[in-house]
């Protein structure tokens, strides 16, 4: 995707070929600025403060901590507190397991000498594998959006509605929920996007109008709760929203609020679909809603908002009273009866433990 005109990831390596470059995600969309990491700690710290964060983009930027790790301390030791340490940044996107996993597996078995560059060069694999899987997806959405548009009679506005960001800023490129939106859009079909500001981080309101802007795609921010009244009087053609963990029965964790869309989609006869790549899915939990971990983040996320001033200046207000605490659970679990479909790199199934296998019979049968 791009950025002012420039075609631009979300992380990649400078030009020394190991320092990892990321956007900055908590300064958008007021300021674009770009980070350097150059240690564990600070991929852990990029990880864990959200200055990166949708679950491939996660994946990544834990591929690359791992690089950078190796090149401090390559020894047996040095991979396992590595390892431990960009676990403990996010409990409940996989991807940043499966990242883990992989490059565990592949440096354990190298000598030590070896595991920088080895670590190094499956990282920058990684990114580009998710590039591809995001594009696939991309290109199944559009053939879902192009027949709903068709069976509507090829309206003049094809509304979409989407909850947080799942778009390029949470991948490497592309996006999961939003590359159907982008492919759409370029294919010529008439999308305007319903955007869920997505309290308590607004990376509805902050992320992805942000870049549908930056690609020209028509859009209009709509506060959290809006969404079921849009529902009621036919104004939402499709919900399509992006996952941090699906299970291999078709329950998708997502960011808190999915859920509410779900039900309301489901009271309207409104079609709603999760994009996710394969790495997305955890192939050990069936239950959602009782085995996947859910994050509880601080409550200063609750009690307050960054934006800018009238002055011009970016700043954050407070605005619950002193002394009022808030809970901040940032994941919910949308159940498979809700999802009418999953769009994966491979194409679109049932939301069912039967679905998912019919994709991925190689996984399911492991």
């Amino acid at each position: 995707m791009k950025v002012n005109g420039t075609p631009t990831r979300t992380i990649w390596l400078a030009e020394d070929g190991h320092t990892v470059e990321i956007i900055d995600q908590t300064r958008l969309p007021h300021h674009y600025e770009v980070t350097q990491l150059t240690t564990l700690g600070d991929a852990c710290r990029a990880i864990k403060d959200m200055l990166v964060r949708g679950a491939p983009l996660i994946g990544a930027t834990a591929a690359h901590g791992m690089a950078l790790a190796m090149r401090g301390d390559p020894s047996d030791v040095g991979l396992t507190t590595a390892y431990d340490r960009l676990f403990a940044t996010r409990p409940t996107a996989v991807n940043l397991r499966w990242a883990l996993d992989d490059l565990r597996a592949r440096l354990t078995p190298l000598p030590p000498e070896q595991r920088a560059a080895a670590a190094r060069a499956r990282a920058v694999e990684i990114c580009d594998e998710d590039v591809a899987l995001n594009e696939s997806i991309g290109d199944h959405g559009l053939a879902v959006f192009r027949t709903l548009w068709q069976r509507k009679g090829k309206p003049e506005r094809f509304n979409v509605l989407t909850h947080c960001n799942a778009g390029w800023l949470a991948t490497v490129d592309w996006g999961t929920a939003l590359a159907p939106i982008y492919k759409a859009h370029d294919a010529g079909i008439p999308v305007h996007v319903w955007v869920d500001e997505t309290r308590p981080r607004n990376q509805g309101a902050s992320l992805t109008a942000w870049e549908l802007n930056q690609h020209g795609v028509p859009h209009t921010v709509i506060v959290d709760n809006a969404g079921g009244h849009f529902m009621q009087h036919g104004m939402v053609d499709v919900c399509i929203v992006g996952t941090d963990r699906t299970t291999s029965t078709g329950d998708v964790c997502n960011k808190i609020g999915t859920y509410l869309k779900a039900l309301a989609a489901k009271d309207n006869g409104v079609p709603f679909y999760v994009a996710l790549p394969s790495p997305t899915i955890d192939w050990t939990v069936r239950d959602g809603v009782a085995e996947i971990p859910i994050e509880d983040r601080g409550p200063d996320e609750v009690q307050c908002l960054w934006g800018r001033l009238e002055s011009g200046e970016t700043a954050w207000i407070t605005v619950t009273p002193e002394g009022s605490p808030a809970a901040n659970p940032a994941f919910d679990v949308t159940p498979s009866r809700l999802v009418t479909g999953l769009i994966t790199e491979r194409g679109v199934c049932a939301a069912s433990a039967e679905g998912l296998a019919g994709l991925f019979p190689e996984r399911a049968a492991a």
